[in-house]
């Protein structure tokens, strides 16, 4: 059972440890579905002898993340977050994401018998060079358009899930996942690019996809910063060089925006697109690292 949680308290716990590390605590998944009360998971809350909230876990589908406030750490709240969330877990596996790969997270983890499972690489790139009006050559029939909510999600989640089949996590979105993304502040249609062959409302079959994101000033850097947020590719579409188009013209798009520099995820041992994306201008910037304990 979760703990009773105090959202803006939490809230303010996160905002402290992102201010402090100068990396968020949380993924955007886990700090929405906190914000939105959503189903499943567990929440884990210690709080310091005075009743404020000292640290935070949450606990999904065997993935945990967590949070320490500056002002109690070094004070075995980690500790307490981690056995709480081993006890939740069971006789079961538990991987827990440190992002940005903090001294004190590893330090943690590795005393606990975790091993490093996954290294997840954030890359940057400068904006200034890219073209502003890329025209790509597209296959004939094959057109891209801006996403248009309430009328695209089926389509996008079918493409999504085949895209990302291998994906423990962006292979999984469902349309809540979607709709709670949609009604975001940073969520921009124009910028959620659709590669379409034929009419979308003649029986016209969507190809690929390029979802980008703005994050606004004091949160990836002091000034806004694009994202690449999602690039797919359906697998019947290979070959067809939609991701390079794709790709060009979301670049411009936050180019468009006044934006100085866009940021990706890629896994690490994904050695072909990370050479892909070093080929276009992108550098390593950040990791997160996911460890994992297999009970026994």
């Amino acid at each position: 059972m979760s703990d009773p949680v105090d959202v803006p308290e939490v809230l303010s716990l996160l905002d402290a440890a992102a201010a402090a590390d100068g990396v968020r605590p949380l993924s955007e998944d886990a700090r929405l579905r906190l914000q939105h009360g959503s189903p499943g998971g567990h929440d884990v809350v210690v709080r310091a002898p005075d009743g404020a909230v000292a640290g935070y876990a949450r606990l999904d589908d065997g993935t945990a993340e967590l949070a320490v406030h500056p002002d109690h750490r070094r004070q075995g709240v980690g500790r307490r977050l981690l056995d709480r969330l081993l006890e939740l877990s069971g006789d079961r596996p538990l991987s827990i994401w440190a992002h940005g790969d903090l001294p004190g997270s590893a330090a943690l983890l590795a005393t606990r018998g975790f091993t490093r499972a996954r290294v997840l690489l954030q890359m940057r790139m400068p904006l200034d060079g890219v073209d502003p009006d890329p025209r790509p050559a597209l296959p004939d029939g094959v057109h891209v358009a801006a996403f248009r909510p309430g009328q695209d999600e089926d389509a996008w989640l079918r493409v999504n899930a085949r895209a990302f089949a291998w994906h423990p996590e962006q292979g999984r979105m469902t349309r809540d996942d979607l709709e709670l993304r949609e009604a975001e502040p940073w969520f921009d249609p124009a910028g959620f690019l659709l590669a379409w062959r034929g009419d979308p409302d003649a029986g016209g079959t969507l190809l690929g996809f390029h979802w980008t994101k703005v994050h606004p000033a004091g949160e990836a850097a002091d000034e806004p910063v694009g994202e690449v947020y999602v690039l797919g590719v359906d697998p019947d579409a290979q070959g067809m060089s939609l991701g390079r188009a794709l790709t060009d013209l979301g670049l411009a798009h936050l180019r468009d925006r006044g934006l100085g520099q866009v940021l990706l995820y890629v896994e690490e041992d994904n050695a072909a697109a990370v050479r892909l994306y070093e080929s276009r201008g992108f550098r390593r910037f950040a990791v997160d690292v996911q460890w994992r304990s297999e009970p026994g």
